[in-house]
């Protein structure tokens, strides 16, 4: 059996690339909240998403029970890029981190932006009748 290696053909390892080659003047995305907090335009993009959260009524902030866990976050930077290449705006997403917790103990119930296929089909099924 030939392999790639063994014929001497090698791609780069694109996680280890510093230049762009689809944006060759990029702006590199934060990885971490101290290098995001650094920018003015990085610090704008979290206050929306907070003021985002708190206007759709995400979380309700209680005290915490001695059994429970309490819930970790972080934020997670996006770029988001027109078709020709240029910034169209830069995007902040706080994530929980949920993955530790019992449902019923420590949260009752589920938060997701995203619509479900079977409510969706419910709208369309009331929009036709």
């Amino acid at each position: 059996m030939t392999t790639r290696a063994k014929a001497g053909i090698f791609c780069p390892s694109k996680k280890c690339s510093l230049v762009s080659t689809r944006y060759p003047l990029f702006e590199v995305e934060s990885t971490c909240f101290s290098s995001a907090n650094r920018h003015a335009h990085w610090r704008v993009a979290m206050q929306d998403e907070l003021d985002a959260l708190l206007r759709n009524g995400t979380w309700d902030l209680v005290q915490p029970n001695s059994n429970a866990n309490v819930v970790g976050y972080k934020w997670v930077f996006r770029i988001k890029r027109k078709p020709d290449g240029t910034v169209d705006r830069y995007k902040a997403r706080l994530v929980a981190k949920g993955y530790n917790q019992r449902e019923g103990l420590d949260y009752s119930e589920t938060f997701s932006p995203v619509i479900k296929p079977t409510t969706l089909r419910v709208i369309l099924i009331l929009a036709i009748s």
